[in-house]
């Protein structure tokens, strides 16, 4: 009997040292879990940082050389202007409108690295009509002739949105361009629904899958907006920077549509405050009297007869010049009108242009 008390008593002794052994394992368990977790959370904090300092550091280097190429494609559009302008009737300018398309497209994409890389944009001081400024995205893509115009009436951008829209809707019709046949229209239209107004672009190409839909709408609202190394070896621009000049200026765009042809209907939805009415140009005044050239009151020489002598004839303002002054000569090569309509309707995106490129600094933007 004693014996087994005995036994009871040392048993219940080593139950309570194994207990007290376990407490004290769990509680060094406990710890140790702790400051691993407390490692791990200060270890991704690190890689976060220097996930975000290469991040910076790699849009800084793109930044200044997409300012820097802005600026070259700027200088290359104001000379391309200038020959033009004084050669307008060699035939050898419709290459160079066709140098100058490139140009456009090469400003266009320096623009969107630097837009992506968190470069402002320009500003114009004066409203511009939104026919016009869809017309300078027109003039910076490819395969500008398959794009359709509908001209509105009256409707102007105000010039806080003018370089904004005229990059997002160039990006629209590039992508519309792109995952579409060669020969397959894209069609423009605007339409007031309620107090805002719509760009509405529609193609005949590839239409997108529901998680393409997905991923475009998160891209397009700016809320998704990814990193320069998760672009590809073959980065696509576009959709992320619409997204970020939509947030930024205050409009929507959206691809999830259906166009008539099948293919992506994508949507420039613009709220009041970044639209309104132009001007309706006043009637001339008459010209003053002062401006009026006044006749020259010479008596006619008469014959013996006394009928009036026939004088020399009178050229008047609008017949031809004289030997001194040749005529320009009207020679066009084949082709170049409807470039060179596209691109007097694209003025306003050139002044755009011109306004988002800082000046020529090679050792600075370098």
């Amino acid at each position: 009997m004693l014996r087994s008390r005995g036994v009871l008593r040392r048993k219940k002794e080593s139950e309570d040292e194994l207990q007290a052994q376990l407490q004290y394992s769990q509680i060094e368990l406990a710890r140790v879990r702790g400051e691993l977790s407390q490692l791990k959370n200060e270890q991704d904090g690190v890689i976060r940082e220097a996930e975000t300092t290469a991040e910076e550091n790699t849009k800084a280097v793109l930044k200044g050389a997409a300012r820097f190429l802005q600026s070259l494609a700027a200088e290359q559009t104001t000379l391309l202007d200038r020959v033009q302008r004084e050669y307008g009737g060699h035939p050898v300018l419709s290459d160079l409108m066709d140098i100058t398309h490139a140009n456009a497209q090469m400003a266009r994409k320096a623009q969107g690295i630097a837009v992506m890389c968190g470069a402002p944009l320009g500003r114009r001081n004066q409203p511009a009509s939104v026919y016009d400024v869809v017309r300078s995205a027109q003039s910076q893509i490819r395969n500008f002739q398959r794009v359709e115009i509908m001209q509105p009436s009256g409707i102007a951008l105000k010039a806080s949105a003018v370089a904004p829209v005229a990059l997002a809707v160039a990006e629209l019709l590039d992508n519309a361009a792109s995952f579409s046949q060669a020969d397959a229209p894209i069609e423009v239209t605007f339409r007031q629904v309620q107090q805002n107004l719509c760009i509405i672009i529609d193609d005949a190409g590839v239409g997108m899958g529901d998680e393409e839909r997905q991923r475009a709408t998160a891209l397009l609202s700016g809320d998704d907006v990814p990193r320069l190394s998760q672009l590809g070896t073959q980065p696509k621009f576009g959709f992320p920077v619409i997204g970020l000049i939509a947030r930024q200026y205050g409009f929507k765009v959206d691809v999830t549509g259906v166009s008539r042809y099948g293919g992506v209907r994508a949507v420039v939805l613009l709220p009041e405050e970044l639209w309104t009415m132009e001007e309706t140009p006043s009637a001339p005044d008459t010209a003053p009297v002062s401006s009026i050239r006044p006749m020259e009151s010479r008596s006619p020489s008469r014959t013996a007869n006394g009928l009036p002598k026939r004088g020399p004839r009178v050229a008047s303002i609008g017949d031809s010049p004289s030997a001194d002054q040749p005529a320009r000569r009207s020679v066009r090569r084949r082709g170049t009108g409807s470039l060179g309509a596209l691109q007097r309707g694209a003025q306003t995106g050139r002044d755009v242009a011109s306004l988002d490129a800082p000046m020529s600094e090679g050792s600075d933007n370098a």
